[in-house]
């Protein structure tokens, strides 16, 4: 596999080797031991996956505690997936990482946890996926505005996303009480 740092250190692009022929192909979505060597070593005990169709954003999500890594991959369709480190003290607070993931490309998203995520479907459909390093935990889980104007994503939005009713009442980074966030010592 190869792997692609991004401007914020810990969030990989990760590019599986893909073994085709006219019958179709075969790759490894995932080795625990390769992706130890790349620094992603914590146990992914959830997996997780949602099907939408295009203009639907989800995110920007983040539990704490019980931080969720999350390795992320669209097997059909695509996406715009982000990734916004939220944990204080980071001198990459505030900022955010996007890329496209497709069925196609077969590239997968590393998401550390302490890192705000979220996706818009940029194709007709997308089946999403991720595997993920902590438990589905509802009473930690909160979520930072997709527009929030301090952070800038600059989505490539045709129109206006459709939102769950959560995510639509989420509150902008700088409105979350700062204990509610993640330190970056929190998950090193």
């Amino acid at each position: 596999m190869k792997v692609i740092e991004t401007a914020i250190p810990g969030v990989l692009i990760i590019e599986p080797r893909v073994f085709g022929d006219e019958r179709g192909y075969f790759l490894e979505t995932f080795r625990a031991s390769s992706y130890a060597e790349q620094g992603i070593s914590r146990p992914m005990v959830q997996d997780n996956q949602s099907f939408s169709r295009k203009g639907v954003l989800r995110g920007l999500h983040i539990q704490h505690p019980h931080a969720q890594g999350k390795l992320a991959q669209v097997l059909a369709g695509e996406v715009f997936d982000v990734a916004v480190d939220i944990r204080r003290g980071s001198p990459h607070f505030g900022k955010w990482v996007g890329v496209t993931l497709s069925g196609e490309s077969k590239r997968q998203l590393w998401i550390p946890p302490g890192f705000a995520h979220g996706f818009l479907v940029t194709g007709e459909t997308a089946l999403f996926v991720y595997k993920n390093t902590d438990y589905y935990s509802p009473d930690t889980e909160f979520s930072v505005r997709w527009d929030d104007p301090d952070i800038g994503i600059e989505w490539p939005l045709e129109g206006t996303p459709e939102l769950s009713q959560k995510d639509k009442h989420a509150l902008c980074l700088k409105e979350i009480p700062a204990e509610r966030l993640p330190g970056i010592e929190d998950y090193a």
